[in-house]
């Protein structure tokens, strides 16, 4: 039997959702030209590289990826969790620029 797997077109958008904008990830965008955004959680590093390439028009040297997880927080009596999310850490070429306000 053939296993058919149809590989499933996936919208840019979709994988890269919002740039994470802290001090640190600032001084590593003026420093080492390096961008923070969330991503998919099922998202990987090919199709986070293919999706910045697609939507940025810049050439992506590395990506490295971290599963941040949820944080239990509590306001008076009542307990919770913050989701966690996916981020991406990508390292564009010398010498690029990108605006993340697209």
């Amino acid at each position: 039997m053939a296993d058919n797997k149809r590989a499933v077109a996936i919208n840019a958008y979709d994988v890269i959702s919002t740039p994470i904008v802290t001090e640190k990830t600032m001084k590593l965008m003026q420093e080492e030209n390096k961008y923070t955004v969330k991503v998919a959680n099922d998202a990987n590093k090919i199709q986070i590289k293919e999706a910045f390439e697609a939507i940025f028009g810049v050439k992506v040297l590395k990506v490295n990826t971290v599963n941040v997880r949820a944080k239990a927080k509590r306001v008076g009596r009542y307990t919770g969790t913050v989701s966690g999310y996916k981020k991406a850490i990508i390292t564009v070429e010398a010498g690029q620029e990108v605006s993340l306000d697209k």
